[in-house]
């Protein structure tokens, strides 16, 4: 019996926390391109803190080697891909991550390898774009010389409670033979158990649908949120009754951005176009939630006016950027929205997150973050909180009297609107 070598292609929020969880039982490489990513872990920090010192330090002390050299990986036996599924401007999927990865196995993939697949993708990505990938670069026959998985990532980042071992996980395989390998190898680490699917399109579909649900139904309770808001009613307050009901769904209106909820419904639908369906709720829900960080910035602009500010040259604070509260993730943030937004009436925005990597922020967005302790909150004519960071929970707002404080998140022990 061939005792399993597994390398781990992606070490970023779902990639690493896997690779420390295999790490335990098996012998792990974690593989990434990023050599600034790969000189952090070798020295035992992880940026994303979805890993604490420790944990990465116990990864390393356990045997892991972090790596971006091509001859590390190739006695390996198991890949494991988890490499980001974004879309492009114009809301299309973008493999290119997917297939560049794919095509780094390919080059050492040797007989009977098993690569599995852990990114959100289409019903049919696996084995339709990224096995032809595999077969090319290699020369070897899919279900002959190599065999495929499919495991959709569940990890949700900057929770601590529901992490990669705790969270039910749905497997699957391109052969039957092969889904249970697959199968008893996620078992051997997930606590919570396994799922496994009857065939790799199931396990595909069901992980793209998840955050699709999810997008559908915070677009309804935004759209909620619009229509209370023009009835003049407290939507918290109607949701909060409506949840009495044991049936009732507790979902509450806000910026849906990130990596998964904000993006993996055009995965779905770019496949429905593709066979000839137009997906209307789904698209419809995405229109509505993509706007919203619109509605809230012109929402600001109206209590301003109504306080009697100047909004041209006016000053802003924005609490929060990343895209959900404790966590560095900024990515896909549709808190960006709201300060464009802002900024497109001519007044000065300035953002404050303790979680953010200012670095980063200018990279991806062209912004910057300032000190907590250049903070005047005397100086600001309307503050958000956009993200429920721990760190604002108790946020004292004295001297903000004429200030409109706009709480996207219904955080606040006082605010003059929510969404």
């Amino acid at each position: 019996m061939i005792k399993n070598k597994i390398a781990i292609i992606g070490l970023g929020y779902v990639g690493l926390p896997l690779a420390h969880a295999f790490s335990k039982f098996y012998s792990v490489i974690g593989f990434d391109i990023s050599k600034q990513r790969i000189d952090e872990l070798n020295n035992g920090h992880d940026r994303t803190m979805e890993l604490s010192d420790v944990q990465v330090q116990e990864a390393l002390k356990n045997g892991m080697l972090f790596s971006l050299n091509l001859d590390d990986i190739s006695s390996c036996n198991i890949y494991i891909i988890t490499v980001p599924t974004p879309i492009d401007k114009n809301k299309r999927p973008d493999l290119t991550p997917l297939i560049k990865a794919s095509e780094t196995v390919g080059k050492v993939l040797k007989k009977d390898d098993i690569v599995i697949y852990e990114s959100t993708v289409y019903p049919g990505a696996t084995e339709e774009d990224c096995v032809p990938v595999l077969e090319k670069v290699s020369g070897l026959k899919f279900n002959n010389d190599f065999y495929c998985g499919y495991s959709p990532e569940r990890i949700n980042p900057g929770d601590k409670t529901h992490t990669v071992t705790n969270i039910l996980k749905v497997t699957s395989g391109s052969t039957s033979e092969i889904a249970k390998k697959v199968d008893d190898l996620y078992k051997s680490i997930i606590t919570a158990g396994t799922h496994l699917a009857p065939s790799i399109k199931v396990a595909e579909a069901a992980k793209v649908i998840e955050n699709s649900q999810r997008d559908i139904n915070v677009a309804f309770v935004n759209e909620l949120a619009i229509i209370f808001n023009k009835l003049g009613i407290d939507t918290n307050a109607v949701l909060d009754a409506a949840s009495t009901k044991w049936n009732f769904l507790p979902f509450r209106p806000g910026l849906v951005g990130g990596h998964c909820i904000g993006v993996d419904p055009y995965y779905l639908t770019h496949k429905a176009q593709e066979v000839g369906y137009n997906p209307e709720i789904i698209l419809a829900g995405r229109r509505l939630n993509d706007n919203m960080g619109i509605y809230v910035a012109n929402q600001v602009i109206k209590l301003m006016i109504k306080k009697g500010h100047k909004i041209e040259g006016s000053n802003i604070l924005i609490l929060g950027i990343t895209f959900k509260e404790n966590c560095t993730d900024i990515r896909n943030t549709r808190v960006v929205d709201v300060i464009t937004e802002l900024k497109e009436f001519g007044c000065n925005v300035d953002i404050y997150d303790p979680w953010v990597n200012n670095k980063e922020l200018e990279e991806e967005y062209n912004l910057s973050t300032i000190d907590f302790d250049k903070i005047n909150l005397g100086t600001y004519d309307a503050v958000v909180l956009a993200v429920a960071h721990k760190e604002f929970q108790e946020l004292n707002l004295d001297g903000t009297t004429n200030c409109v404080i706009y709480d996207i998140k219904s955080t606040l022990k006082y605010s003059d609107a929510t969404l």
